[in-house]
């Protein structure tokens, strides 16, 4: 078995290029790869096209690559409380694309299971439906929504072993084992490194096989945003 474990975040992330997809694990402030997250802002890759719940916060999680201007494209469900965002969608410096936070999971998650489209109600009837294909079902319409696949997923686990294997605390499992299953390389920053064997088989949320890389860093106690009503917590 491959021993997946690097040293640093910055060697992690060291061969991202520019111009690539970038699925971000995650749920608001809760299972953010921040320290992924902050080394890709330093590493220098730039128009890059990210896939997330949300923008971050100033210079907190996918705020750090905003505030570098290392970002060209987002997917995203929502943005709330980021500064640097709203200036650079107003400048036209941002290709921004907003998903029902529904519709984009599953669509990451069909990518992942080599889905390569299906349909959903969700949008019939509003701006996310225009150019897109209108079916009907038993008389309801559904649109065709198409999978998301990335060239570099990074993602954020409580424990993980050598092989690869990792498992999420409590809510933090949330957007990260989707992420993991739909990219061509995946990255996980875990809080601890565990040896192959200590992780109960029947608790691993994402197998080894997702994962390509693994590095050991631990992750804030809380966010020093004190206007987010999340400051100080941590998941």
């Amino acid at each position: 078995m491959i021993d997946k474990v690097v040293e640093s975040v910055a060697h992690a992330v060291h061969d991202v290029p520019s111009g690539a997809t970038v699925l971000i694990g995650g749920f608001g402030f809760c299972g953010v790869p921040e320290n992924l997250l902050r080394a890709l802002a330093q590493q220098g890759a730039s128009d890059l096209t990210t896939v997330s719940d949300d923008a971050g916060l100033d210079g907190w999680g996918i705020g750090q690559l905003l505030d570098a201007q290392r970002v060209r494209r987002m997917l995203l469900a929502r943005a709330v409380g980021n500064a640097a965002f709203q200036r650079q969608l107003r400048a036209g410096e941002l290709d921004v694309t907003f998903v029902p936070l529904g519709t984009l999971v599953e669509r990451v998650r069909a990518g992942g299971a080599g889905i390569p489209a299906f349909y959903t109600p969700t949008g019939v009837g509003t701006p996310v439906a225009e150019g897109k294909e209108v079916r009907e079902f038993e008389g309801k319409p559904y649109l065709l929504e198409r999978a998301i696949h990335g060239d570099f997923a990074l993602v954020a686990a409580w424990r993980g072993d050598r092989h690869g294997n990792l498992v999420y605390r409590e809510t933090a499992r949330n957007t990260n084992p989707l992420m993991a299953a739909s990219a061509r390389v995946c990255i996980a920053e875990v809080e601890e490194l565990v040896e192959p064997g200590q992780l109960d088989p029947n608790g691993i949320h994402t197998p080894g096989i997702f994962v390509h890389r693994v590095v050991v860093a631990r992750r804030s106690k809380g966010i020093d945003h004190p206007q987010s009503p999340f400051a100080q917590r941590r998941a």
